[in-house]
């Protein structure tokens, strides 16, 4: 009854405290957020690398928007043609960029090193398993003279999809139930506050299709993160950068460089400040 006071002394208190952090700390298109600031130092990395190769450039971003690259200022390039590969192609409304349907697992309809760079973020632990991710760097390597990858680290203790400490390690049905009931990802934390205030004074939760068990179990299943070893078993000729978040390596990157411009472990590694 107390909790229940609670969430009423303060109408929306609880919403607009959880969608604080969403766009303050994990909304990373929100250009005053933590996650947009980490995002932009990778590209600044990413920039930094590209710049030592000549134009014309012929990108393939392998699963990929182009909001990703407007919000980084990337649309303006002339001498550069950036190719978004998903599993279905969406409008594009920038000049130099194109939208094909695909699967980043199985890009037959590319040749062989038709791409001068293959640049792929936070895509690779969502496509399945060992075999299906593994199949994914091999495409990434064919058909890109060369490549940066980034994934999130397994061992990170926040996990980047649904902001659980430790969340990567737990049994996949409890994973599915902390979604199902606490989804603290996007939207999903306004409709989890409503629904517990609605629990908490014993009313009926109605949920819409796109929030079912069934969903919630298939969210569970879709995020695989990769460690630094079978990272680098999927590409065994890149070079490491390791992003650090306080002193810890929040997420990964794999590159190859037409040049010794920097080492594995150089300047690239950023901590916050």
């Amino acid at each position: 009854m107390r909790v229940e006071l609670g969430f009423a002394c303060d109408e929306g208190g609880w919403k607009e405290v959880m969608n604080w952090l969403r766009e303050k700390i994990f909304d990373s298109y929100n250009p005053n957020s933590f996650a947009w600031k980490m995002r932009q130092k990778r590209f600044e990395v990413f920039q930094n690398w590209i710049s030592q190769f000549s134009r014309p450039l012929k990108i393939l971003d392998a699963g990929g928007t182009i909001e990703f690259w407007k919000s980084m200022g990337f649309d303006q390039s002339k001498d550069i043609q950036i190719v978004l590969l998903n599993l279905e192609a969406s409008p594009v409304d920038s000049p130099g960029f194109s939208s094909l349907s695909g699967d980043v697992t199985n890009m037959a309809q590319f040749r062989d090193g038709e791409f001068d760079i293959v640049f792929s973020n936070s895509v690779i632990e969502h496509v399945g398993d060992d075999e299906q991710q593994l199949r994914m760097a091999q495409e990434i390597r064919r058909v890109g003279k060369a490549y940066f990858v980034q994934t999130p680290n397994l061992f990170f203790p926040i996990e980047c999809h649904n902001y659980y400490p430790f969340f990567q390690f737990m049994p996949e049905l409890l994973q599915a139930f902390l979604i199902y009931f606490f989804d603290l990802s996007g939207g999903g934390i306004g409709r989890t506050v409503e629904s517990w205030k609605k629990r908490l004074r014993f009313q009926r939760v109605e949920r819409l299709p796109c929030e079912s068990w069934e969903k919630a179990l298939y969210r569970a299943q879709a995020n695989r993160l990769l460690d630094e070893k079978k990272f680098r078993r999927f590409f065994p000729n890149g070079q490491l950068y390791r992003e650090k978040c306080f002193g810890l390596t929040k997420s990964l990157v794999l590159y190859t460089s037409p040049s010794d411009f920097v080492t594995q472990e150089d300047e690239l590694q950023f901590a916050v400040s």
